[in-house]
């Protein structure tokens, strides 16, 4: 599979209902209250750089990776328009490698749900807590499983623009947990031409039980989960969840 090619030339004109800068008031609120107010951020699937950018303006020190070279010329063609100082680093998440550490680590927009098998979830969890200061903080999204098999399911979305098109189709396997969406794309071209491009894309459903331990296994330590961009606790029908996490280890080892 190659995720977000084609659809990386449209992914910000189908996501422009997206508060993006809603979603960085969440995000810089929960850093600061865990005590990162500046200083060096990754922002691990940073995508197009939507969020990245925000980030920046907010204060930050932006490293930005991805696994989408497509994803990423969008994103540094936003950083030479606004002047950003922001690293681009096209990497996949799984074997991610940085120069230093940092004081906090982010993954927003379910891009953990990307990972499919739990010793990659691990080894993900692992290089975090590897890169972060100590006690730096790791905080990240998550599409549930309750939003996989009764939100989503198996159905067909739709959208209609005057650039370009889509139809999703949805499948949601409950005995794997695996969510399986294609994806078809028409792109204008010319005034009268569209052409049809088509994707496969797998996320996959876990348990806040599977989180923990896989975060526990990578030596991390959990600290709290929330309802998506609330403080409440996580309900029974939530659909999007924040979890944070907080390095550990090092001070003792370095001490």
């Amino acid at each position: 599979m190659e995720a977000y090619t084609n659809f990386a030339e449209v992914y910000d004109l189908f996501m422009d209902n997206i508060p993006y800068e809603d979603w960085c008031s969440y995000v810089t609120g929960l850093l600061k209250e865990h005590g990162v107010k500046d200083g060096l951020v990754l922002d691990l699937g940073c995508g197009t750089g939507s969020l990245t950018e925000l980030l920046a303006d907010a204060g930050y020190d932006m490293i930005g990776v991805d696994n989408s070279e497509d994803m990423l010329q969008i994103a540094m063609d936003k950083r030479a328009e606004s002047g950003k100082d922001i690293l681009y680093l096209m990497q996949d998440m799984r074997e991610f490698e940085l120069y230093g550490t940092v004081r906090a680590v982010l993954s927003i927009c379910d891009c953990i749900n990307y990972i499919l098998e739990y010793r990659d979830l691990v080894e993900v969890f692992r290089l975090v807590n590897n890169y972060l200061d100590p006690g730096g903080v790791f905080i990240f999204d998550l599409n549930t499983v309750y939003k996989y098999e009764k939100v989503m399911g198996d159905t067909t979305i739709a959208e209609d623009r005057e650039e370009c098109s889509f139809i999703w189709d949805n499948y949601y396997d409950g005995d794997t947990k695996i969510n399986e969406y294609d994806l078809s794309l028409f792109i204008r071209e010319k005034e009268d031409l569209y052409r049809k491009y088509t994707e496969t894309h797998y996320q996959r459903a876990f348990t806040i039980g599977e989180i923990r331990e896989a975060l526990k296994e990578a030596g991390l330590e959990f600290l709290e989960a929330y309802d998506a961009f609330t403080r409440n606790p996580v309900k029974e029908t939530s659909e999007r969840i924040y979890l944070i996490a907080r390095e550990r280890g090092k001070e003792n080892k370095n001490g």
